[in-house]
């Protein structure tokens, strides 16, 4: 599919759900040193990928936000997450000043298990973000490090909620996988953690967790794509639990370090045909419920 082919699927898919846009819960925007490292990570395949995975849309910064909103997309994320100590602070430095120049993108913050996390978690909140990323897999830490004790009270008492991701794939990880959410939800059931890719491969188990914690959702990012049903594909039989747990779906993309064109990720969902309620709900309404954005209803 080129350029003039993905643009045009996307908005014949936002015309024909009569959507105002598309809300991506799930983009990636860092400080340009870190994104290249990101980027030579996945050139390099490392042990964290396991396979080729070309990056589609390598582009700078202002590019790469003008393909967005090209797109259609109204709302979006500059999800940051730190590897090491002393990083997470810095990164929401940057992302608190990416969007105060960037309107359209929900201003996101990040944190690590480290001394310290709980104070700059709240001046974060404090500051204006809406949404924190933490990766399970590449910070290689526990959710339930006491020294997260305090980070996971505060998000509790606020409400922020918290895109995680938890699951095993693309390769696992020492704390990866179900058992650690759900206990972590056993301590702290009001918080509003988004999984990150419908917690692939472990789809089952974070969908029972779904099921027995209401503030919990799902989004789609990579999932049901050409790319990641390869080797972890959805299971066929649990469609039908997707939608009883419509208005938890979340659409996320990944970009911009998807190996497919953009509109291949709305099509994955389009051809899985739960309806276009769903759709509507997934890939718009239900996150500008969640961020208290304008609905569909409200235009």
């Amino acid at each position: 599919m080129n350029a003039d082919d993905d643009l045009t699927y996307v908005h014949e898919f936002q015309r024909r759900l009569d959507l105002p846009g598309i809300i991506d819960v799930h983009t990636h925007f860092m400080p340009e040193p870190v994104m290249r490292k990101v980027w030579a990570y996945f050139d390099s395949a490392g042990p964290l990928i396991g396979r080729p995975w070309p990056i589609a849309y390598r582009d700078e910064e202002q590019v790469r936000l003008k393909t967005l909103r090209d797109f259609g997309v109204r709302a979006f994320t500059a999800l940051v997450y730190p590897h090491k100590p002393e990083m997470a602070a810095w990164l929401n430095g940057w992302s608190a000043e990416f969007a105060a120049r960037t309107p359209d993108c929900l201003h996101t913050a990040t944190f690590f298990p480290e001394p310290g996390a709980g104070e700059y978690v709240a001046s974060a909140i404090e500051a204006g973000a809406r949404i924190f990323k933490v990766h399970i897999q590449v910070g290689d830490f526990s959710p339930v490090d006491p020294l997260l004790t305090p980070v996971w009270e505060i998000l509790s008492e606020t409400g922020v909620p918290v895109l995680i991701h938890c699951g095993s794939g693309p390769a696992p990880g020492r704390f990866t996988g179900p058992g650690p959410i759900a206990e972590l939800l056993q301590h702290f059931p009001r918080l509003r953690l988004i999984v990150a890719h419908m917690g692939a491969p472990d789809y089952t188990e974070f969908l029972d967790i779904a099921e027995r914690h209401p503030l919990v959702h799902l989004d789609t990012t990579m999932n049901f794509t050409d790319f990641f049903d390869s080797q972890d594909p959805f299971p066929e039989n649990e469609r039908t639990r997707l939608l009883a747990l419509g208005d938890r779906i979340l659409f996320g993309s990944d970009f911009p370090n998807i190996p497919y064109p953009y509109a291949h990720a709305l099509h994955a969902l389009d051809r899985l045909e739960l309806g276009d309620a769903w759709l509507r709900g997934a890939c718009y309404e239900n996150a500008a419920q969640l961020f208290g954005l304008e609905s569909h209803a409200q235009r």
